[in-house]
């Protein structure tokens, strides 16, 4: 496997000793293993966790690829005791728009495939329909789960607070070309930004549009967390799109690590029962027990 290194990318390098280490609770999806190939992000979202000072991730607007990541992942895999999922996108989304020439994700995929482990993976990007042909050929053997992030119906607010990303009508085409390719997919609808996009309106709207699209599951956060380094980048982007509205985090929420919207309670209802009329799923238990259906013990341990 070829890396291609282009000198004109603006793409950094960092060493690694280990990418695919054990995930502390499978609780989160139900993976057993986690793999970041990518640190930093230039989706540019204005809201993003990875921001915060406690991942200790320098200059996050710049991405930096694993060195020597695919022998790595290969080594991590064949020492692995067991089989499992691996969990990728938590961290940095794993199709930046460095992946399409660098590819180490698509390759990353091909040894998961080879070793018999599941995936799951969570992105923003359309790059994701490249490896379709990988996902199927894993799914004969293992759980594939895969997670679009939407956080807003309307495509004028995506490309505000997500000014890197496709369009949110675009990722729903995505979710619906990986389902009718077979693959278990739905839509991380988080977060859900307090005062941006906590309305009943937004919320139902990406469930219709989601069930259009095929997705087999939501999975809502009706809030944002806030932590040094990510709450101070996030009010100054509120202060730029739309001032004034950083005052009311402020007042509403000061110093608070998980800031709820305050609809949340009034949300649920009608956003639970809009997933159950049209057949989609939306608690977690649920997730994992129906993306994991039909591969038994497999060495996968079930939720």
């Amino acid at each position: 496997m070829t890396i291609k290194r282009d000198s004109d990318s603006s793409v950094g390098w960092i060493p690694a000793k280990t990418i695919v280490t054990r995930s502390k609770s499978t609780g989160w999806f139900g993976g057993e293993y986690n793999m970041n190939l990518y640190r930093g992000c230039c989706h540019g979202c204005i809201y993003c966790d990875s921001r915060s000072d406690c991942y200790g991730i320098d200059k996050f607007d710049r991405v930096r690829a694993e060195e020597n990541a695919l022998e790595i992942v290969r080594n991590d895999l064949r020492r692995k005791a067991k089989t499992g999922v691996v969990m990728t996108g938590a961290m940095s989304d794993p199709y930046n728009p460095f992946e399409k020439d660098l590819e180490l994700t698509r390759h990353a995929l091909e040894l998961v495939s080879a070793y018999g482990f599941g995936v799951g993976v969570a992105t923003k990007s359309e790059l994701i329909l490249r490896d379709i042909d990988i996902f199927r050929e894993i799914k004969e053997e293992s759980p594939v789960l895969l997670k679009i992030t939407i956080t807003t119906a309307d495509d004028a607010l995506s490309q505000l607070i997500e000014p890197g990303a496709p369009a949110s009508s675009r990722r729903f085409e995505v979710v619906r070309e990986l389902s009718e390719a077979g693959l278990f997919t739905g839509v991380l609808l988080m977060p859900v930004l307090p005062f941006l996009e906590d309305s009943l309106e937004n919320v139902l709207s990406i469930v219709e549009q989601a069930a259009e699209s095929g997705a087999r599951f939501i999975y809502p956060a009706f809030g944002m967390t806030l932590r040094q380094g990510q709450r101070e980048h996030y009010y100054q982007k509120l202060d730029k799109l739309f001032p004034g509205l950083s005052e009311q985090y402020r007042r509403r929420f000061g110093s608070r690590y998980w800031c709820g919207s305050p609809q949340a309670e009034k949300l649920w209802n009608p956003f639970s029962a809009a997933c159950d009329s049209r057949g989609i799923l939306y608690r977690m238990p649920e997730i994992i027990r129906a993306y994991r259906m039909g591969y038994g013990d497999r060495q996968l341990k079930l939720f």
